[in-house]
């Protein structure tokens, strides 16, 4: 056992160092042989493992410019402050994939600045994929605040509130919202909404400078219901009340209007901060949320997108 532990880890070590030559280092595969000793087929096989296993990440800097055609269209018919749109993937089923990696350099790009920045971030999928994309940097003078609660409803920590996550990688002051993303009752949240520490949390969002949330669908896979944060009874009430999309916890119906009633009354997230005073990226693609991000960006509940080609395709289709 420990010494296929060991191959394995000389193997990553060997993969880590083929990528590093190729994205890098700009080294052809024939010289990327040479250089550790192995044959191309096997040089080639460890600049795919480096890539499959995460040892490196690859983003595209060249703008293919029927994406910035469609960008154009997209900030244009919804009246849009920032919009990306990256190359879509025919053959990839994924719902984060090239979002996510366009949303890290947003970030990233934000972070980068000396003058404090106070970046309110929500929560999801494509929200993690993008933060696990962040190279580790000093920020001590910028603020993060967490728009939703970070426990589950065992009493867990939520698994895609990534609001620890990207404290540890920036090192910058960290406003978590320890709350459940939905209350047991309308009562509980005021409550919980009255305590001095919360009302301080909520405040400070209210201010922020960028926003970056995603965009959850409220189909029969909704991740609030996959995820354990509603039951199936009150998905079918949403759904029945024309609810088609979630921005971290707050449902919304096809016109973008937020329902009334049900768990909205029970959400324990932060309103979405000002889209006349600040800016509020959604990161959002694929098929079945192509009802809520219409929706979103008609009633302007956002006022940027990070999305793919595909995705943007159909939003800008009369």
């Amino acid at each position: 056992m420990a010494g296929r532990v060991e191959a394995t880890i000389g193997r990553h070590d060997d993969a880590a160092r083929a990528g590093w030559l190729y994205y890098v280092a700009g080294n052809t595969q024939d010289q990327i042989a040479s250089k550790l000793g192995v044959s191309r087929q096997t040089a080639q096989r460890l600049v795919s493992l480096a890539v499959s296993e995460g040892l490196i990440k690859v983003r595209l800097d060249h703008p293919i410019a029927e994406c910035l055609q469609l960008g154009e269209k997209l900030k244009s018919r919804f009246a849009l402050d920032l919009v990306e749109v990256v190359p879509s993937d025919p053959g990839n089923s994924s719902t984060t994939i090239g979002v996510a990696e366009a949303a890290a350099t947003e970030i990233e790009k934000r972070l980068r600045s000396p003058q404090p920045v106070v970046m309110a971030i929500g929560t999801g999928r494509t929200l993690k994929a993008a933060i696990e994309q962040l190279a580790p940097m000093e920020c001590p003078q910028h603020k993060i605040i967490s728009l939703t609660g970070n426990i589950a409803p065992d009493g867990s920590a939520a698994y895609y509130n990534v609001i620890f996550t990207i404290a540890d990688l920036i090192k910058a002051r960290a406003y978590p919202m320890p709350l459940p993303v939905i209350a047991s009752s309308p009562a509980e949240r005021e409550m919980l909404h009255s305590q001095p520490m919360i009302r301080q949390t909520m405040a400070l969002a209210a201010e922020a400078d960028v926003t970056f949330v995603g965009i959850g669908d409220l189909g029969p896979n909704a991740p609030l219901y996959v995820d354990g944060f509603i039951t199936e009874a009150e998905l079918k009430a949403l759904q029945k009340a024309g609810a088609v999309g979630e921005i971290v916890g707050w449902a919304f119906d096809r016109d973008g209007r937020m329902i009334e009633g049900l768990t909205n009354e029970r959400v324990a997230a932060a309103p979405l901060p000002s889209r006349e005073k600040s800016l509020v990226v959604a990161l959002a693609m694929g098929e079945t949320k192509l009802p809520a991000i219409r929706a979103a960006l008609n009633r302007r509940l956002v006022n940027g997108i990070i999305t793919d080609e595909r995705t943007a395709s159909a939003l800008v289709v009369e």
